[in-house]
């Protein structure tokens, strides 16, 4: 069995391996254009950052005021079903075999290698930070996530910021990276009171609310007219990360998911904005009046729901609320020792202080099921859990988030199987 620890032989080899494929010369913020509106933005406090991978769409935004692009397991595989890394997975095969690799483990590797390779020609081409992700079959397993973690880190430490999903495992490999200076986007967020765990547990340096899939949710499944949900609960959690930076937590609120230009006017003050090409055209083509733009951090937009929707039964403020009880939870689990925790303690001391709901447990059907409804879960699925406590709607959106995710990911594995 090959040693995959970061500073292991065969870890370093395949890092240099990484390195030794990306020539392009490394560019400077400072030889790209300005632009008096993004600028006007980032005056609020907001760093943007630009949510594709796609080289090509990014040259046609990117300004000097962008400071990093983020990239996941669907905007990966995006890049990588164009074919422009054919070439690469069976060279990398090669290198993999001869450091002593077995079959099983050659696809995520391969997977490993692809992911760093096209972040370095981020890096490269933007002068950027980039946001790098697992692979979603660690997703469970801590010790692998920690590993994984720490050999990104080993190939760009500068500039790559590791991606860890939100699963009781993430949050413990999250925590010992974080305790190793890797800077970390922890994803799948979506409640303030998840972050508010996240920060708390995993000290990670960024954290999300995924607010697009929140009000999807609510308009697809005609519970409310999908507006503002999302930016409820991102503005929640902004205010609950600046509540724990007192206690010296310096977790800090990223924007995901946004869908519209609007969005990037109604949310400044943020943190970070990570914003898709089409929402960061559609701002600029607006073009607001740079004076019209400051922090709305403070703002906590009205939600309406649909006719006979009950709010306050189907729990949907879990999106947003903080409570003190929540706080009891977030408390306990922030004590666990992460080098010696397994994820299981991570959902007992959750489950003993009644916050269980926040990942609910699915049987096989249900775990297929919610593989099935894709990123957006079905309302009438899971109502009943909901209602009776055993699951939430942030951790059922979570939990389809990771699935999709893993659909991607199957798919980017299926293209690499392909050339073995």
């Amino acid at each position: 069995m090959i040693d995959t620890r970061h500073d292991s032989p065969f870890a370093r080899k395949v890092a240099e391996f990484c390195q030794q494929q990306v020539q392009d010369p490394q560019q400077s913020r400072s030889s790209f254009p300005s632009s008096p509106l993004w600028a006007a933005a980032a005056r609020t406090g907001t760093a943007l950052w630009l949510d594709t991978g796609d080289v090509g769409a990014a040259k046609e935004l990117w300004t000097r005021e962008f400071t990093a692009l983020t990239t996941n397991n669907t905007l990966l595989n995006k890049e990588v079903q164009k074919g422009i890394y054919d070439q690469l997975v069976p060279a990398a095969a090669k290198l993999l075999r001869a450091a002593g690799a077995g079959d099983a483990a050659l696809v995520p590797e391969i997977a490993f290698v692809l992911n760093a390779v096209h972040g370095l020609k981020l890096v490269r081409t933007f002068d950027a930070d980039v946001s790098v992700e697992l692979h979603t079959a660690v997703a469970d397993d801590a010790e692998a996530s920690y590993r994984y973690g720490k050999r990104f880190a080993a190939v760009c430490k500068e500039r790559f910021i590791v991606k860890v999903p939100l699963t009781p495992a993430g949050l413990l490999a999250a925590r010992r990276l974080s305790d190793d200076g890797v800077r970390l986007n922890f994803t799948l967020g979506f409640s303030a009171r998840q972050n508010w765990l996240i920060a708390a547990l995993a000290r990670p340096t960024w954290c999300n609310v995924f607010m697009g899939r929140i009000n999807a949710f609510l308009a697809d499944n005609k519970l409310g007219d999908g507006k503002n949900a999302g930016e409820k609960a991102t503005l929640a959690s902004q205010r609950q990360l600046r509540k724990l930076r007192a206690s010296g937590i310096g977790t800090r609120q990223i924007g995901a998911s946004m869908r519209n230009g609007q969005q990037c006017a109604d949310l400044l003050g943020l943190d970070v904005f990570t914003i898709p090409t089409a929402a960061a055209k559609e701002f600029v083509a607006a073009n607001p009046a740079p004076a019209s733009l400051y922090d709305r951090t403070g703002e906590d937009p009205a939600v309406v729901y649909g006719p006979g929707v009950d709010a306050k039964a189907d729990r949907f403020d879990c999106f947003w609320a903080t409570t003190e009880g929540f706080g009891k939870a977030v408390a306990a689990a922030s004590r666990l020792d992460a080098k010696k925790a397994a994820p299981s303690d991570v959902l007992g001391v959750l489950a003993a202080n009644g916050a269980g709901d926040l990942f609910p447990q699915f049987s096989r059907d249900e775990a297929a099921r919610i593989a099935k409804e894709t990123k957006i879960p079905v309302y009438a699925s899971w109502k009943d859990r909901v209602r009776a406590g055993t699951a939430s709607w942030d951790g059922v959106l979570t939990a389809a988030a990771l699935a999709s995710f893993a659909q991607d990911q199957q798919a980017l594995d299926d293209r690499i199987r392909r050339f073995l």
